[in-house]
């Protein structure tokens, strides 16, 4: 029940040419977003940008077309991510509906192989293919492009990762973040630009009449996947990312997802007729993000290739049990965290970092990501590179509006050369390698940095809602609306209301959850409420303050609307 600085959206303009069935609060909602007419609101798919517009496109079709034709060996070279596993299930799936018969993949270990296509992942291939394609990474593999090409092999980069100062030599980059890429959306994932990628390879094929009378190829039925990948890598979903993710939202809640999808949303208890943006994003995005910090993310892309529904059943069992094994473990470290921050509470750090020779380097991220929340500031987390090498440590960085993190670390290198061996990422989230001797120069260094770059009301948490909802209006009808009227996700957030309320009434779910009957002190109407991990042995206030979602609760075939709450504060 801490107090945040609760801020109301601002309206972007005046919402026009919207029917009277769709909800003024919902044209309010899309105005605070810069939607503000039907047209903006449009996820057709032939709204979406060209595929002719991303930079080097036309060099990767082309290598394609002589592979393809020719019939070479190609490998993806895939990330250990859901957004890497669902980009390489996109390529190999793609590439063998446009006629490439000899199409296999390498996922690196992240304990074995390291980040994206390095050289050992190279050295690893047997047999070597002719042309390797990589999906979301690249951008940084200088050195693993140079020996894939030493030994004979072409490579096309497709990648989504802001550039470092110097690029891999590749025979073919696509990229909307290189420098001088007019693609208007910088903000595609990787698994997005491999579909790009094929739509551009399937429409020169079409010029080609490489599909004679045949129907040409559905490349529709890879959107399932491409939507997982978009929300689960937390880019942005603007207008063109709203559309990919609409569309794969709509197959899937049609039934006519891959097995692997629809086994891993199963897995996940979520209902596919009413899936949402969100229950990809925490309950299926994990399970195969599990995968690749635990274990080996080949189960997470053989899950994603399966077209037999019994095997994909049983690979969702076993991600299942590897995301359980992930949660305990995450916990474990967050709480030995939790109580690092508290010793050291006297030093009052800006930039946060954190080691532990016993956390695990699969899990870092994550406990970045929990510290920046409860924080609001800028956290990496440190761990051991592997079991048997101590003497280097891996990073994950987390960070909060107004600090580029990336940039961050660049700035760092710059000052320090040869501190930070790698790093790469976006604004958001980095990853980086250093020497374990060099942990503390470069905890100081961070801190340093962040301290001249954030002033105090950056390290305000600020949480913004889109007002008060009118009397009455907490219905079903709007519920339903709210829910099917995004996809919300990074960047165009889920709607937050926040109200003040009476508690008529609560009790414990569970061990501590909290389900409360609150009143509205305008009308004294009722409404149902819950907040997940909320209860510390203490009541809630008499009175409050609420920020919360407006949702569905579906019990026993019976949808009433309810409040989801995140935030409460005592009046």
């Amino acid at each position: 029940m801490s107090r945040l600085d609760l801020r109301r959206r601002v309206l972007q303009g005046t919402p026009s040419g919207w029917s009277d069935a769709v909800h003024p609060v919902l044209q309010q909602i899309y105005a605070a977003r810069g939607v503000l007419t039907p047209v903006q609101a449009d996820h057709r798919l032939a709204c979406l940008l060209s595929p002719q517009q991303l930079g080097g496109m036309e060099r990767a079709v082309e290598l394609l077309l002589e592979a393809i034709h020719d019939d070479w060996s190609i490998l993806i070279a895939g990330d250990y991510d859901c957004d890497g596993a669902t980009g390489t299930a996109v390529a190999v799936r793609g590439l063998r509906l446009l006629g490439a018969q000899r199409v296999d993949y390498a996922v690196p270990n992240r304990f074995i192989h390291g980040y994206g296509l390095s050289p050992a992942l190279v050295d690893s291939l047997q047999p070597k293919p002719q042309l390797i394609i990589t999906v979301d990474n690249g951008v940084a593999s200088v050195a693993g492009v140079a020996t894939a090409q030493a030994l004979g092999m072409r490579v096309i980069v497709t990648d989504h990762h802001l550039p470092g100062e110097q690029l891999p030599a590749a025979d073919a980059m696509v990229n909307p973040n290189l420098a001088g890429d007019h693609f208007p959306s910088k903000a595609l994932a990787g698994v997005g630009v491999m579909f790009y990628l094929l739509l551009a390879l399937r429409a020169r094929l079409r010029e080609q009449g490489a599909f004679g009378s045949a129907k040409e190829p559905d490349l529709s039925v890879l959107l399932d996947l491409v939507a997982l990948g978009t929300v689960a890598d937390l880019v942005p979903l603007d207008y063109n990312n709203r559309v990919l993710v609409e569309a794969g939202l709509k197959r899937i809640r049609s039934g006519r997802a891959c097995p692997g999808i629809t086994a891993l949303v199963e897995s996940g208890k979520r209902s596919l007729a009413t899936l949402c943006a969100s229950d990809l994003g925490y309950a299926v995005g994990p399970r195969l993000n599990a995968a690749g910090r635990l274990e080996d993310m080949r189960l997470g892309v053989e899950c994603l290739l399966t077209d037999d529904a019994a095997k994909a059943r049983r690979y969702a069992e076993q991600l299942s049990a590897i995301n359980q094994e992930r949660r305990e473990l995450q916990a474990a470290m967050v709480a030995e965290a939790e109580v690092m921050v508290g010793l050291a509470a006297s030093s009052d750090a800006v930039g946060v970092a954190l080691f532990e020779p016993s956390w695990h380097a699969g899990v870092v991220g994550l406990v970045a990501s929990k510290l920046k929340e409860r924080l609001h500031r800028p956290v990496i987390a440190f761990a051991p590179a592997s079991e048997d090498n101590a003497e280097d440590l891996r990073g994950s960085a987390r960070s909060i509006a107004g600090f580029h993190i990336r940039d961050a670390l660049a700035a760092i290198d710059a000052r320090q050369p040869g501190l930070i061996e790698r790093f790469g990422g976006h604004a958001m989230a980095a990853g980086l390698s250093l020497k374990a001797c060099d942990y503390p120069r470069f905890a100081d260094a961070f801190d340093a940095i962040a301290r001249e770059w954030l002033d105090e009301e950056r390290l305000q948490a600020v949480l913004y809602t889109d007002g008060e909802l009118p009397p009455g209006a907490a219905t079903l009808e709007l519920a339903r609306q709210l829910r099917y009227a995004g996809p919300w996700g990074q960047a165009f957030p889920e709607p937050l209301f926040d109200n003040e309320f009476e508690c008529a009434s609560w009790r414990v779910m569970g061990e501590n959850h909290l389900r409360l009957s609150l009143s509205d002190p305008r009308d004294g109407s009722l409404i149902d409420a819950v907040m997940f991990n909320a209860y510390i042995g203490q009541p809630p206030p008499p009175r409050l303050r609420a920020v919360y979602e407006l949702t569905i609760n579906d019990w026993q075939g019976r949808e009433t609307p309810r409040l989801l709450l995140r935030h409460i504060e005592a009046l």
